[in-house]
């Protein structure tokens, strides 16, 4: 499931959208996400849906590969839709015992399902269509103007980079740990929301392992280049 996660993977294709400048394309990507947020109409959202579409097929990356990057988070837009349809208050539309669905908690459980899916198509879309290296420089040359204010512009474009680029990492790793400790009989997928949560903790501390192993390997790599920022 982890490893389907887009975020931080590049999908290197001959495209518009990759040779566009990446300063621009960080840009856009913030006044996407912005815009998600602002947006309290169906009719904006259908705009912003046609926009990332068209965006998509011409980048020529797969859209079912864009899609796919859904299915890590699938859990929290369902959670999410639950919580806004059944706590948000308004004119009841529907009631089943102690359960009341009102009119306002549909439309802003909507709402909150279509930011979420948009929001991780869009960021995914900003690292499949660029690489690292290119991402890095294009942060670096946005953080410039504060370097007069002591901000050390290349050390966070690096640091930013690296992370966006672990995740995927992390997610791939996720899933050989859930695999391993599954052949020794633990069960992640039975029981309620709490039972499966209190299972994943197991996970954490040899997934915290494996992230201070390949950090401590990335730094070694980097001093061996002879990096010095």
């Amino acid at each position: 499931m982890f490893k389907n996660l887009t975020i931080g993977q590049h999908y290197p294709v001959d495209s518009p959208v990759h040779d566009l400048d990446p300063r621009l394309k960080i840009i856009m990507t913030f006044i996407f996400i912005i815009s998600l947020f602002l947006i309290e109409s169906f009719a904006g959202f259908i705009f912003v849906i046609i926009f990332l579409t068209v965006t998509i097929t011409i980048s020529k990356v797969p859209v079912k590969f864009v899609l796919k990057g859904l299915r890590p988070i699938l859990f929290i837009i369902v959670v999410t839709f639950i919580i806004n349809l059944l706590m948000t208050p308004g004119r009841v539309i529907f009631t089943l015992g102690f359960i009341k669905v009102t009119e306002e908690g549909l439309r802003q459980a909507g709402f909150m399902a279509v930011r979420l899916t948009l929001l991780i198509m869009g960021t995914s879309l900003l690292t499949l269509t660029t690489s690292p290296i290119i991402l890095t420089d294009g942060i670096e040359s946005l953080l410039k103007p504060f370097k007069r204010f002591g901000l050390p512009a290349h050390e966070l474009a690096m640091m930013m980079t690296i992370a966006l680029r672990f995740i995927p990492t992390l997610m791939e790793e996720t899933e050989k740990i859930m695999k391993a400790q599954k052949s020794r009989g633990a069960d992640f997928e039975s029981g309620n929301i709490m039972s499966r949560a209190k299972n994943l903790v197991p996970l954490l501390v040899p997934l915290f392992i494996s992230a201070f192993r390949r950090a401590d390997e990335l730094a070694m790599a980097m001093e061996a280049r002879c990096y010095r920022g």
